[in-house]
């Protein structure tokens, strides 16, 4: 399989569903902001800290990076084309799990009264630059439900992913600099 065609030297890209729009319309920007994400968290994932719990959270990232081709192949296609009846939808029960392993990590994490620094160990900064992006992600997917370009059913479920998503980032940065036996930074003011 080749991987350049040509098709896209004039500016233009194919949705999953065939449609020709231009590289930086609105849905383009959206999930390029998921793509961006989704090589995000493969950086988190190769910078893990070498502890039996790092092999856990690299489980929950490889599900979270499959997720985010899901989101992604929504995004790409539009409402009522024929290619819609490929896509697996997101659910509530994905937003679930995440809580479910915010919750989990949170249980291991001292309280937080303050606000943080981003950094710590390679593992932390890279999930606090995977959760800005994903924030990114997110207020591009808003601006798709405002244009009203997204499928209806669905699109409420892959926003509430989306979301609950980057909580999960920040909880897991702080997880993971508390298994690299570091503190976070706290922000002085």
């Amino acid at each position: 399989m080749k991987i350049y065609t040509g098709t896209g030297d004039r500016g233009k890209t194919s949705l999953f569903s065939g449609e020709r729009i231009e590289k930086n319309d609105a849905r383009i920007e959206a999930y390029g902001a998921v793509d961006e994400l989704n090589a995000l968290v493969g950086a988190v994932v190769a910078s893990l800290p070498s502890v039996p719990e790092g092999g856990v959270v690299s489980m929950q990232l490889t599900r979270i990076q499959s997720d985010l081709f899901r989101v992604g192949a929504w995004l790409a296609t539009s409402a009522g084309s024929p290619s819609m009846a490929y896509l697996q939808p997101m659910d509530q029960e994905d937003s679930r799990w995440l809580e479910e392993q915010v919750d989990q990590m949170q249980s291991q994490l001292p309280e937080l009264t303050v606000f943080i620094l981003p950094g710590g160990h390679s593992s932390a900064a890279w999930a606090h630059v995977a959760r800005t992006v994903c924030r990114r992600a997110e207020r591009r997917i808003v601006s798709l439900l405002d244009q009203n370009t997204l499928p209806d059913d669905g699109a409420d479920s892959l926003l509430t992913y989306v979301n609950r998503l980057s909580d999960y980032l920040f909880v897991l940065a702080r997880y993971c600099n508390y298994l690299a036996g570091m503190v976070d930074q706290v922000w002085q003011s």
